[in-house]
């Protein structure tokens, strides 16, 4: 399963990561963040080491989500070498997310 982090592990987790970081903004209660997760776990073995997955649950963290402008769930932000480089929302095939995560 993709690692949890807080806004207070975001800067170390994602923005000082030496690997590219899909950032997946999620809540317990939303079906399509549900939908998403076995993809992305599939996803995170089978590019293990050459990306990392992380989950924000945003009822339980509020700054990194606002600072982002996630309005949304899911939404999944890539983040490359501290930058933010591509967003999108909702749910998308394993297919697609892959294409994005390939792109970076």
């Amino acid at each position: 399963m993709s690692q949890p982090i807080t806004d207070a592990q975001f800067d170390s987790e994602v923005l000082k990561s030496p690997l590219p970081v899909l950032v997946d903004f999620w809540a317990p209660w939303c079906g399509p963040c549900k939908v998403m997760n076995p993809i992305l776990e599939e996803l995170e073995g089978e590019m293990k080491g050459k990306v990392k997955i992380v989950k924000m649950n945003v009822d339980e963290n509020m700054d990194v989500p606002g600072k982002f402008n996630v309005l949304s769930i899911p939404t999944f932000i890539i983040f490359k070498n501290g930058d933010a480089v591509k967003s999108f929302v909702g749910v998308r095939s394993k297919e697609d997310v892959r294409k994005e995560l390939e792109a970076v």
